[in-house]
């Protein structure tokens, strides 16, 4: 099979700040939202760069339907395929104005050559202190005209970015520090993913304040195991719409977590010959009823061939959230259908899970395996969350003042809710996320408890130390970096990628690990398929082109053990189907899944 030439599109990379890029970036607008009782939302005051249209369009992006219920809240919106836009809304009770209320948003776009959402969250804290001095008085606009002046964009660079905007294709080399793009290259320069050296920086370094990426956590614990259903439909590059009521900033980060998360490893990237190849899925952050004429296009791309499609295009799938449920009742613009519970829902008994479906409104699952996944990555979280807080000096001092202290570790996390989680779920709340388990998988399972005459099973335990192996190095998120003894776990996926990530406090490791995490596990489960392709390949050509075989030369066999070495569920229909779909898009082959049987003296029993 010959190789084809690949262009790489833009990696959606955290930036963590440091003396260069801590600085806000410049913006390309900045604007004054606000409520009038006859027009609606109406555009009170802005500037912007010359050709840059805002009527009709950042108004109803920057204020979500539902906002008025509401005291604030931070949007993120994509403007066009050049600008990422950023608003901060506020809500206040006044008695002089129409409905006791002032409603308002001050709004900012900010160009993409700063990556993905142009690192527009620096600009969340300034945009939140107009906007609360506004809300006394819309009609003093100085701090807007003084905030403009201070961090426009100047004309200069405006003309460098026009005059050199870089095709979708070379835009990720903007995503890399100057030493990671090679002067001299003679095929396509490859852009690096999470978990390489884009993320490299000096000791002491986090994620600045209200970076999407701090989120992560928060989205493990939202979704529980059906954050792996979701995490597969985004590698599948599907479009994935999430319901959610206002405020948005958290399903707005979501997003952002859900692109990263899919994103594909560098290491994997030259193995997959799709051309163009979707490095990530494109996040679209807020959308509405405004945006269904585009939404709806985006299913036209989709079945455009591959090679028509643009690497960063909505054809290749997208990832949105959006509080209009019309858009939820029209399946025609979604591929996944995520409604996630409201803000209200944590008041609950017991606890509201998301809920995940496909267009023809079947509802997706997680697997068996995916919960034991996800029981294990919640503990190794757990257990280095205690130990970076366990080790820090002032749990030393209160570990010295009281003894009795120590033997709880528990007491050192934090408490968000009281509702229950998959820590120690019951089996009622499996069956309301898990596929039900298979008479095949019962059945195999009741023998190797008979087998194994009632002990821990080695095949599990086996399978929960290659999950933990996941996590890789980050076994410690903080501490001395001198007293950390060195892992035997699998290495990291990128140079010295350790060095910059365990340092001491660094607030953004936990999200660091949960990132790599993810693309160690995609580039696992994408290398196992590109060796089973390669196999079938040698086999073919070893064959003399398998005369006589017909389609079956292009079908890739995938038995129970290459599922178990990706770490799926040899039992789940769904993993099966995950299979197939990730072999038909990125390589174009069919296959044909072998799960797992039960056997007795050679004869298959189920």
């Amino acid at each position: 099979m010959s190789t084809l030439k690949r262009r790489r599109g833009q990696s959606l990379h955290l930036e963590l700040p440091n003396a260069v890029i801590s600085e806000r970036p410049p913006i390309a607008a900045l604007f004054l939202i606000q409520f009038d009782v006859k027009a609606g939302y109406t555009i009170a005051w802005k500037r912007c760069v010359p050709n840059l249209e805002l009527a009709e369009s950042v108004e109803f992006k920057s204020l979500p339907s539902g906002l008025h219920n509401v005291e604030e809240d931070l949007v993120y919106f994509m403007h066009d395929d050049e600008h990422a836009g950023i608003s901060a809304f506020i809500n206040r009770s006044a008695a002089h104005w129409d409905r006791n209320a002032l409603m308002l948003a001050v709004g900012a776009l900010v160009p993409l050559e700063n990556g993905r959402l142009g690192r527009s969250w620096k600009h969340a804290e300034g945009l939140k202190e107009l906007a609360e001095h506004l809300v006394l008085d819309p009609t003093k606009t100085k701090p807007l005209e003084d905030y403009w002046e201070a961090n426009r964009l100047s004309e200069e660079l405006l003309t460098d970015i026009s005059g050199s905007r870089p095709s979708s294709s070379q835009q990720s080399e903007h995503d890399l520090p100057q030493s990671q793009v090679s002067p001299s290259s003679k095929g396509p320069r490859r852009n690096r993913a999470i978990s390489s050296a884009s993320m490299l920086g000096s000791p002491g370094q986090g994620l600045s304040p209200h970076h999407p990426a701090l989120s992560l956590p928060r989205l493990l614990d939202t979704f529980g195991p059906l954050v792996y259903p979701l995490y597969k439909a985004a590698l599948l590059r599907k479009r994935i719409l999430m319901v959610t009521q206002a405020p948005v900033e958290l399903s707005c980060n979501f997003v952002y977590d859900v692109s990263i998360l899919s994103n594909i490893p560098s290491s994997v990237a030259s193995l997959l010959p799709l051309e163009p190849l979707p490095i990530r899925l494109r996040p679209l952050f807020s959308v509405g009823v405004h945006d269904i004429d585009t939404l709806t296009e985006t299913y036209r791309l989709s079945q455009l061939p591959k090679d028509e499609l643009a690497v960063d295009g909505p054809g290749y799938g997208w990832v949105a959230c959006t509080t209009d449920n019309v858009l939820g009742a029209k399946a025609s613009l979604y591929d996944v259908l995520v409604t996630i519970p409201p803000s209200y829902s944590k008041q609950a008994k017991e606890k509201v899970w998301p809920k995940l479906q496909n267009a023809v409104g079947a509802e997706m699952k997680a697997s068996q395996r995916d919960l034991r996944r996800y029981r294990t990555l919640k503990q190794e979280l757990r257990r280095n969350r205690s130990r970076s807080r366990a080790a820090s000096p002032f749990n030393l001092r209160q570990q010295s003042e009281d003894d009795d202290d120590d033997d709880d570790q528990a007491t050192l996390l934090p408490i968000e809710n009281t509702q229950e989680t998959f820590d120690d779920a019951s089996s009622t709340s499996d069956a309301k996320l898990i596929e039900p388990l298979s008479w095949s998988a019962l059945a195999y399972s009741s023998f190797m408890w008979w087998a194994s005459a009632g002990e821990k099973r080695a095949d599990l335990e086996e399978e929960s130390e290659h999950d933990a192996s996941l996590f890789g190095e980050f076994s410690d998120y903080s501490g001395s970096t001198s007293a950390r003894p060195r892992s035997r776990r699998r290495s990291s996926p990128g140079p010295n990628l350790m060095q910059a990530l365990m340092t001491d406090g660094s607030p953004a490791a936990p999200e660091m690990g949960i990132i790599a995490y993810f693309h160690r596990l995609t580039a696992l489960i994408l290398g196992v398929l590109a060796h089973l392709v390669d196999i079938g390949d040698a086999g073919i050509e070893q064959d003399g082109a398998a005369e006589g075989n017909g389609d079956k030369d292009d079908v890739v066999f995938v038995g129970s053990e290459d599922m178990t070495r990706m770490g799926l569920d040899v039992w789940s229909e769904g993993d099966r189907r995950f299979v197939e779909e990730l072999l038909e898009f990125y390589w174009g082959r069919k296959s044909e899944i072998h799960g797992g049987r039960v056997e007795c003296c050679g004869v298959r029993i189920c």
